[in-house]
């Protein structure tokens, strides 16, 4: 019996540990931690319904049936899904361990779709084309470059899109038949990467392609489809205009597009091929057109606006140009519009606080609205989620400055901790959608959020857009400044227990402010954020260092690098005393992960608490849902043990 103990022992002691690990969250192989403690499966159970919620969202119609693909998970990732009535099963039809939310139906024939998907979030897209028959997927492009706004030939026989195969930085318009991949080549040679083809003229021989020099400024260019040459159909002046969308009129005479041109928001326009004069068609509506489709006869144009965040879906006749009435929805956004060929199904996303992203579709003879996805919340009671709070406050040069304010339900009592959780861009915008597992800090923890959009936001004008640009960048931080006097007036929000966190711009944005008012937060949670914007610009894509060099300014230019290098958060590190939390994807092409890596090494020399999580296979922010959850669930134990404690 004796010479068994030692085998005893072994059995017993390997027991112990898969008992020991069975009660923890192991990361899984992908994952890299630093300095995050050992997580209780306890902590998992208590969040896991939070996380098991999926949305849909409207991918293309079937041009001959009345079927749509729509993009939805029900394993780690997105895949695209065929759905064939209203509330019909959602049929998988992609497989991978990547994400794929894109794919348009050849207009023509519903034999085969392309769909687009990258590979451990390099955003290095490559275009496929699914064969509904066999299941068959073929490889469209290169396999190597970044190939992006794909648009349709009216007659099915080719495709338009931008691609950087030539240099890895500029943007060219390429074309091929997606049924014979062999037909690829090269359109227009083009310099910088913000091109983008749009639309195809009725009979093809024509394509509408945008060119994006930055969130203030584009240009709508015509190109010969089979030559490639160009002419500038929107002016260059000196007052700079920016454009979005565009689709030729059912006679090819003119284009329809949003514009903020003689406006401060992006007005629904039509401009004239001949004259090239534009006519603004909603000029009543002071906010932003966010998007819009054309039915395929031409008669008809929906449209939504951003209203203070929400979306108002509209319906325009182009002929008499008067909108027609729309059925009430939801208070919610409303994204993603685009018409079947039957010009009665218009199809849409919509997602509010209490519902996450569904697709529906309006008979806009009849004026029914039908739901074609119902997505699972995990079990949650979404009837008692809390609704966003539009709140406003007046900033350091007595602007107003706006937000949205969520208060956990009335059974927490006293004042509450708070998060402010500043969203990217930074031309970006919260808005008020379904919160996922945001719930769980103001259902379980009493937890209060804060969504500011500070200048330099979308939805608010373009003054209001431009007033971080380059050396007009620490405003923003002001307005962070000027929002915790805000909370400190508060009766029920507690001061002295708030954190800051956002990810891309919100994380720059969260380091900013862990530098320059440490002594008014608790902690803060970086995700994807840079930490230098000259480091930043130097490391950032080759195709995208032009965009932001505009919104930030030109790290080249010595006085601008100086003023860069001062206002950086890394060279300001030493201010950082209270536990910081930060977050990036190993393959990020926007803010790469050295932006990161170097904030965790320089503020841990400050013997300030810093946990540190890598993604090996995400890109600029996690996708994969066991990434995600074990991101969520150490968030969760940071917000427990610094802001809570």
């Amino acid at each position: 019996m004796i010479k068994h103990v030692p085998r005893l022992l072994a059995v017993l002691l390997f027991t112990t540990l898969c008992l020991a690990q069975s009660d923890q969250i192991i990361p899984n192989e992908n994952l890299a931690v630093e300095g995050v403690p050992p997580i209780p499966s306890s902590l998992a159970a208590s969040v896991e319904r939070y996380g098991n919620y999926r949305g849909a969202s409207l991918a293309s119609w079937n041009p001959e049936r009345r079927e749509m693909l729509v993009s939805t998970r029900f394993a780690d990732v997105p895949e695209i899904h065929l759905v064939k009535m209203p509330g019909g099963a959602r049929s998988q039809l992609t497989f991978y361990p990547d994400p794929v939310t894109a794919a348009q139906f050849n207009p023509k024939k519903g034999g085969f779709f392309v769909f687009s998907k990258d590979v451990g979030g390099g955003e290095f897209y490559q275009f496929h084309r699914y064969d509904i028959g066999s299941g068959d997927v073929t490889l469209l492009t290169d396999g190597k470059s970044r190939n992006v706004g794909m648009a349709w030939a009216p007659s099915g026989e080719k495709i338009a899109y931008g691609s950087t195969r030539r240099d890895g930085n500029d943007v060219d318009i390429w074309a091929m038949d997606p049924a014979d991949p062999k037909s690829d080549h090269m359109l227009a040679k083009l310099d910088g990467g913000g091109w983008e083809p749009l639309d195809w003229s009725p009979d093809s021989q024509k394509l509408l392609v945008l060119n994006e020099v930055s969130a203030e400024e584009s240009y709508l260019w015509l190109m010969d489809a089979n030559s490639g040459e160009k002419t500038l159909l929107t002016a260059k002046g000196d007052v700079k205009a920016n454009y979005t969308g565009g689709k030729f009129s059912k006679d090819g005479k003119g284009i329809y597009t949003t514009t903020d041109k003689d406006s401060e928001f992006h007005r629904l326009a039509y401009i004239d091929l001949t004259t090239k004069q534009h006519t603004c068609l909603t000029s009543n509506i002071p906010w932003d057109v966010d998007e819009f489709d054309l039915s395929d006869n031409g008669k008809m144009i929906a449209f939504v606006t951003n209203e203070d965040g929400f979306g108002v879906l509209h319906l325009l006749d182009t002929t008499t140009r008067k909108e027609k009435l729309v059925p009430k929805l939801p208070k919610g956004i409303v994204s993603g519009v685009a018409w079947n060929k039957n010009n009665r199904d218009l199809g849409f996303n919509l997602s509010s606080a209490r519902s996450s992203s569904d697709v529906y579709a309006l008979d806009v003879e009849t004026a029914k609205v039908e739901r074609w996805t119902f997505s699972e919340t995990g079990g949650l009671n979404t009837a008692n989620l809390p609704e966003p709070e539009l709140i406003h406050w007046k900033s350091w040069d007595s602007r107003m400055i706006s937000g949205f304010l969520y208060r956990p339900p009335a059974k927490f009592t006293g004042k509450r901790p708070l998060i402010v959780n500043i969203h990217g861009g930074p031309e970006g915008q919260f808005r008020p959608g379904f919160l996922g597992r945001i719930n769980y800090w103001l259902n379980e923890l009493g937890i209060a959020v804060i969504f500011p959009n500070v200048r330099g936001s979308t939805g608010y004008g373009k003054t209001f857009l431009s007033l971080d640009n380059g050396f007009l960048r620490e405003g923003s931080y002001e307005d962070i400044g000027t929002l915790l006097d805000w909370i400190q007036q508060q009766p029920d929000l507690d001061s002295s227990r708030v954190m800051i966190t956002g990810g891309s711009y919100g994380g720059f944005m969260t380091l900013a402010v862990a530098t320059n008012y440490n002594d008014r937060i608790c902690c803060s949670v970086d995700v994807v954020g840079p930490s230098n914007l000259v480091t930043f610009l130097e490391h950032t894509s080759g195709y995208r260092q032009d965009l932001r060099r505009v919104e930030y300014g030109d790290e080249r230019d010595p006085k601008m690098r100086e003023f860069l290098e001062r206002i950086a958060p890394y060279n300001k590190a030493r201010n950082i005393t209270k536990p910081l939390f930060v977050i990036a994807g190993k393959n990020d092409p926007r803010v790469p992960a050295s932006e990161s890596e170097q904030m965790v090494q320089i503020v841990r020399q400050n013997g300030t608490p810093v946990w540190w999580l890598l993604g090996k296979n995400e890109g600029h922010g996690f996708r994969k849902k066991q990434n995600v959850d074990y991101e969520f669930y150490a968030t969760a134990m940071f917000v427990k043990e610094y802001l809570l404690k």
